[in-house]
């Protein structure tokens, strides 16, 4: 069986990270989404918890898709689990850099092997810090985030 990983702090998740999830759902047996972060630390908008919650409820139309959270290392998951692929959605090349060196760690450290997948163009400029910000002082994030969390997200800025 394959089983892949997608991690991030998905804080909160955007239409580009389920455009990620459901490609990769489509080339291994298992995905996983890994929300990343110590869920005894409180930072983000949203806590760990409700996260995944919210991922949850935004990806039941995709069976082999499961939600978890992880607080350590990523190899050390990915060890205990027996994943060998992580899977990185890369907007440009700004993020390649970020991701590039980490990968390299991680393949170092365990043996873990990265998947780049480049964002559909239209999500190219989407990121959950950014969408923040504009339903934060009203602004209308319609299609870049499902209306579900577009909802929790103006309930929290409430």
């Amino acid at each position: 069986m394959s089983i892949a990983v997608c991690p991030g702090s998905f804080d909160p998740v955007t239409n580009g990270h389920l455009d990620i999830f459901r490609r990769a759902a489509e080339h291994f047996d298992q995905v996983t989404v890994l929300v990343t972060g110590n869920p005894a630390k409180t930072s983000g908008l949203f806590s760990i918890e409700e996260r995944k919650e919210l991922i949850r409820a935004v990806t039941t139309d995709i069976p082999n898709l499961t939600v978890d959270h992880w607080g350590g290392l990523l190899v050390d998951y990915t060890t205990a689990h027996n994943i060998k692929v992580l899977i990185k959605g890369l907007r440009s090349s700004l993020d390649y850099d970020y991701e590039l060196p980490m990968a390299q760690m991680n393949r170092r450290l365990s043996g873990v092997e990265t998947f780049f997948v480049m964002t559909d163009e239209k999500f190219g400029y989407v990121s959950s810090s950014l969408c923040k910000e504009v339903v934060k002082y009203g602004g209308d994030v319609s299609g870049l985030v499902p209306e579900s969390v577009i909802a929790a997200m103006r309930e929290k800025f409430a």
